[in-house]
């Protein structure tokens, strides 16, 4: 009981101090209540406290996200505005965190609270970002004309396509048993064949998705580029899927000039993660089409349970491509997967093809040529064990 001296002298009532201080079983219910960063800082109370923090933490293992949409009347980016504040209410330790928004996020205003939003001076978005989160955590930001997003709270909130932007979100993955997501960023100078194998790109058997985010693929020499990435990735067995971007502003390039092509992904492996996708092609140009395309999908019987689906659209879809009619592709894949959270970009190219991952065999049909598109939308499950 000694070192918990100080804290008992909280609880005057010696049942309850007695309770707080030696059943671990009460403290350990109390604590499941607690977001993540408050919960961090029980943690010091004593050493019962610290245990069942600890146990409390290993527990968390479901996914979470915080979207934003609309334009605020401050500077500042509709996500900017809000993750700082919500990222205090998460109950998990992210261990990577995807931030997906419109490129508006590269003028708006810094990640802070209301109150602190007077600062006459701030940091690159990468380093605010990592102010936000836990030392370690993987942090992964990319700017894009359109957003898909489902607003927070439930998975079974209905997804809304934002095509052009005013939105953005942050998906924050806990570390899982079972699964390995390692984050990579590449750029002209920087890509060879060892240092996609060290990012777990190649002979790697128990690589499963491969999220593929290329940036300034125009500029000169970005095709080389991209078919430089593709063709030894298109080898592999592994589920690709992303799109071309406007711009990546985490992590910070160190590497190449402020202009300059590259690539950022994250690399998903480990026995326990299952994908798939399809690709609604140039043709698919009606809601009763998109919905049997996606519905292909179920097909791989993926649990629905810590599920992410993802969309990468070509901006030239979306209302003008569906006869004026908002939300097609969101609303069918709500209509097939209503409890699985959508989450995506409109781009300036599509990354992938109909593919099922799962633990004991892999279905494709793909090829280096086969993996670039326009005027398609590529529709894809990740699950995450």
């Amino acid at each position: 009981m000694s070192e918990n001296s100080d804290f008992v002298d909280f609880f005057p009532d010696s049942k309850a101090e007695y309770v707080l201080s030696n059943v671990a079983e009460v403290v350990e219910r109390i604590l499941t209540f607690i977001p993540t960063k408050s919960l961090l800082q029980l943690a010091s109370v004593c050493r019962l406290w610290r245990n069942c923090a600890r146990r409390v933490l290993r527990t968390q293992q479901q996914l979470t996200w915080v979207s934003a949409s609309g334009h605020p009347s401050t500077e500042s980016h509709a996500l900017n505005s809000i993750l700082a504040e919500e990222v205090e209410k998460v109950y998990l330790l992210p261990k990577t965190v995807l931030v997906m928004a419109d490129s508006e996020i590269l003028n708006g205003g810094a990640f802070c609270y209301k109150q602190n939003k007077a600062k006459k001076s701030r940091n690159s978005l990468d380093a605010e970002l990592n102010e936000l989160f836990p030392r370690g955590c993987d942090v992964m930001g990319v700017a894009t004309p359109g957003i898909v997003l489902t607003p927070s709270g439930s998975c079974s909130n209905p997804p809304q396509e934002y095509q052009d932007g005013g939105a953005g979100f942050a998906i924050m993955l806990p570390a899982i048993e079972g699964v390995q997501i390692q984050p990579f960023h590449f750029c002209k100078r920087t890509i060879s064949p060892t240092a996609l194998k060290e990012a777990g790109l190649v002979d790697n058997p128990e690589l499963r998705v491969i999220l593929i985010f290329f940036y300034e693929a125009y500029k000169p020499g970005g095709a080389r580029f991209l078919n430089q990435i593709l063709e030894p990735l298109s080898k592999t067995k592994a589920l690709i899927a992303g799109g071309l971007v406007e711009n990546a502003f985490a992590p910070s390039r160190y590497c190449c000039s402020q202009g300059s092509y590259g690539v950022i992904g994250l690399a998903l492996s480990g026995p326990k993660v299952q994908g798939a996708s399809v690709l609604l092609e140039e043709d698919v140009i009606s809601a009763k089409a998109a919905e049997a395309t996606i519905r292909r999908l179920k097909a791989a019987k993926i649990p629905e349970k810590n599920t992410l689906g993802f969309m990468f659209a070509c901006v030239g879809r979306g209302q003008n491509y569906y006869n004026n009619q908002s939300n097609v592709e969101a609303d069918a894949f709500r209509k097939v997967f209503p409890n699985t959270p959508l989450f995506g970009l409109f781009g300036n190219g599509e990354i992938g093809c109909d593919r099922i991952i799962k633990d004991d065999y892999t279905l494709c049909d793909t090829d280096t040529d086969n993996l670039q598109h326009e005027y398609t939308t590529v529709m894809t499950l990740v699950h995450l064990g």
